[in-house]
């Protein structure tokens, strides 16, 4: 029973189109009783589970909205643009590091994480918002043997300088593609972490730990003294030194502990 001639089983085509309000990724913080369903993710540079649709950031951050509806009358209006380039698609990916536009109220945002690991938009200057940073994840020959790098964020750069290594960060200009600089991943250089219990906590990193045939661990100690270790491909380095290319958001990417979170708030020493 169900089964074709051919002998397959009958099965949705294509992909899931919907996404429930609890399956949702908790960083997205969406509250749980506001409807059945969230926005789906569309197809993108960055992964589903690792980006904040514009839905959710015209709706739930910013509220310029306070329905899906109104959202999509909003991106059909080209008000929009992510990382310079105009986007009307509510699903679009919006992910780590994006420049996200708004012309009309002259605001520029860059998404990044607090020290909690949830996405945050960090309102930021139009200077700042004219470049990005990106880790490099592979460096190969393209075609006719042409070098190139694939970036976090989906990007293919040909004719990359010849010291940039997988692990790297490079500077991008967005609206012409280029690199304008690059920071190597080494000891002594300020890191977010992108993922892992850390996520979203920044600091220096102190050491790296080798080990053949599993995963590397970086130690890294933050602003406040504290140290923490993770995998090497939760690192993404931000800035030269101890200073960030990037203006952080709110806390610095210090986390602090229960009792330091309840004597910032309710201020007791």
């Amino acid at each position: 029973r169900g089964r074709g001639r051919g002998g397959a089983a009958m099965g949705r085509m294509g992909r899931t189109k919907h996404l429930k309000r609890l399956n949702a990724p908790k960083k997205w913080m969406l509250d749980k009783l506001g409807g059945v369903f969230a926005p789906k993710v569309a197809a993108g540079p960055h992964k589903s589970r690792e980006c904040l649709p514009l839905a959710v950031i015209l709706r739930n951050r910013l509220k310029y909205a306070l329905t899906y509806k109104e959202t999509m009358s909003i991106l059909m209006q080209r008000l929009v643009k992510v990382d310079g380039k105009v986007r009307t698609e509510q699903g679009y990916p919006a992910g780590f590091m994006d420049v996200i536009t708004l012309d009309k109220s002259d605001e520029n945002f860059r998404l990044l994480y607090d020290p909690k690991g949830r996405f945050v938009l960090h309102r930021i200057t139009p200077e700042e918002g004219s470049y990005k940073l990106c880790r490099v994840k592979t460096l190969k020959l393209g075609d006719k043997g042409v070098p190139c790098i694939a970036t976090h964020d989906g990007r293919t750069i040909r004719y990359p300088d010849p010291m940039i290594k997988p692990g790297d960060s490079v500077v991008l200009d967005i609206a012409t593609n280029k690199i304008k600089d690059f920071i190597k991943f080494d000891v002594g250089q300020v890191c977010m972490l992108t993922g892992g219990r850390n996520a979203g906590r920044v600091g220096v990193i102190a050491h790296r730990e080798k080990h053949k045939g599993s995963f590397d661990i970086i130690h890294i100690k933050d602003a406040a003294g504290n140290k923490f270790a993770t995998r090497e491909g939760n690192v993404f380095v931000i800035g030269k030194g101890t200073k960030p290319l990037v203006s952080l958001p709110k806390g610095k990417g210090i986390k602090l502990s229960i009792l330091e979170e309840q004597a910032k708030l309710y201020g007791t020493a």
